[in-house]
Formats: structure tokens, sequence, C-alpha cells
């Protein structure tokens, strides 16, 4: 057989076998999902995220928490300065037409004193008020909040098939990738393997 065969022989089967062996290899990350029990040697056999979903689990939770959503940014932003001015301005304007209805009958200089004080007063209340209620809001949700537990437990309860659907999806590209990598190095290991055994 020329030995320029031989080499394309052992490329393509060191090929196909790398192919198989990353195609098998990310099969098992999420296969099998129920352990299986080998009798000759007692060991049970289940693919990494299902052994290790519930660790996988935490660590997301932590990760999210820590770096990606961090609670007391998220709250303090839930009462911007925006939403605080338009609360103001909204008490600000029934207070005007309460005085307007309750004090009528006085001139309009003297009204609109009147109305500038009572909006002044209670403007600095409202603020202080806003403020307070802000402060209060964060402490509490601070307490019964955690992210961390949110995360953690909507994972753990993922249908360990929906799991593995969805990491496939969002990873598929890649993983084709691995898969394709696995080919060409077997490929090129099986050139080597051929230029050895003609030349030794």
């Amino acid at each position: 057989m020329d030995n320029a065969l031989k080499i394309l022989i052992l490329a393509c089967i060191g090929g196909i076998i790398g192919y198989i062996t990353n195609v098998v290899a990310i099969k098992l990350i999420f296969r099998p999902i129920e352990p299986i029990r080998i009798p000759i040697i007692n060991k049970e056999i289940i693919g990494l995220i299902p052994k290790r979903k519930a660790e996988i689990a935490t660590n997301i939770g932590e990760v999210i928490q820590n770096e990606f959503l961090s609670l007391d940014e998220i709250l303090e932003n839930l009462i911007t300065e925006e939403d605080k001015e338009n609360v103001i301005e909204y008490i600000k304007t029934k207070i005007k037409l309460i005085v307007n209805e309750k004090i009528g009958f006085a001139p309009g200089p003297l009204k609109s004193i009147i109305q500038g004080y009572v909006s002044d007063a209670i403007e600095a209340e409202i603020r202080q008020s806003i403020d307070d209620l802000s402060e209060e809001i964060i402490i509490k949700a601070n307490k019964r909040i955690n992210i961390q537990q949110m995360v953690e437990t909507k994972i753990n309860e993922l249908d360990l098939y929906e799991l593995e659907e969805i990491i496939l999806r969002i990873a598929k590209q890649e993983l084709k990738h691995i898969e394709i990598l696995g080919f060409v190095l077997g490929f090129v290991i099986g050139i080597v393997q051929g230029l050895i055994i003609i030349f030794m």
C-alpha cells in the first residue's frame, strides 16, 4: 500500500476517533441523568451536571448576586429623583386645588401667599418622607430578598432534560466547534502516527 494512502487512512481514523470522543464527552456532561450502577466494579455513573446540579445552582446564584445583580443598586434605582419630583408635583397640585376650594373667598394675593407657604412646607416634609420610606424599603427588602437563593431555587427546580436543552441551545455553536476540533486534532495525530510507522 502506498505510504501516502496509509497516512491518509490513519489520519481519517484518528479524525473520526477524535470527533466521536468529543461528541461522547459532551453527551457525558448531561447523561446519564439518572445514576447507572455498574455491578462488576460497583460504581455509579451519572452525568456531570446531574451530579453537581445543586453545587452549580449555588455557584451561579452567588456569581449573579455578587457580580451582576446587586440588590442595593436595584433598590436604590427603584425610586429615582424623577419619581420623587413627580410625586411632589402631584401633591403640590392637589394642595393648590384644596387651598382654592377651602379659601376661595380670600383675595388672590393672600391665596397665593398661603399656597406658596403650604407648598414649600409640605414639599420639604414629603421629600424627607420619601427618602425615609426609600431607606425603610431598602432595609426591609435586604432582609427579605435573597437573589442568590432565588436563582438557586429556580435552577434546582428546572427539569434536567429542560436544563440540558437550554444549555445546548445557548452553547450549540461552541459545542459544535469542540466536536470539529476533536476531528482536526485526531486527524493531525493520525498523520503523526502514520509518519512514525513509516519512518521507524
